[in-house]
């Protein structure tokens, strides 16, 4: 995937991240997923006072794919603009990741500053039985 392309869902991650609903960590996450089709849908984190009931971005935005009809995805782009360094997905969401895109697609998350991260699905999740199983 071309640099501007990924530049350009990031961008979309980062818009996504201003509608977060974050208002005990002050942490807003905004995901940017593109679909095979070339359809953008984003995702953003949803606290709750139980932290555990709280929605992540990342899972929130292929939630909303999957109900959409969307299964297969071409990248993803992860913003956490409260953070001056990138902040990667965390454990339950490269799960989900995991089950619905390829060891190979692409992943960018970055904070606010310069520093970015460009990294694949395989990486994040390395040694996953899913993709294991289909070698």
């Amino acid at each position: 995937m071309a640099d501007m392309q990924m530049d350009a869902l990031f961008g979309q991650a980062r818009e996504a991240a201003d509608k977060a609903y974050a208002p005990y960590s002050h942490f807003r996450v905004g995901a940017a997923l593109l679909c095979e089709d070339g359809t953008v849908i984003t995702g953003v984190n949803v606290e709750n006072r139980s932290y555990g009931l709280t929605i992540c971005a990342e899972r929130n935005a292929i939630c909303a794919a999957v109900a959409k009809g969307h299964q297969r995805f071409k990248a993803l782009a992860i913003s956490t603009p409260d953070s001056t360094e990138p902040v990667g997905p965390c454990g339950a969401c490269r799960q989900v990741i995991g089950e619905f895109m390829a060891a190979n697609v692409p992943v960018r998350f970055a904070g606010s500053g310069s520093k970015k991260i460009d990294s694949t699905v395989g990486e994040l999740l390395p040694f996953d039985s899913l993709h294991e199983l289909k070698k």
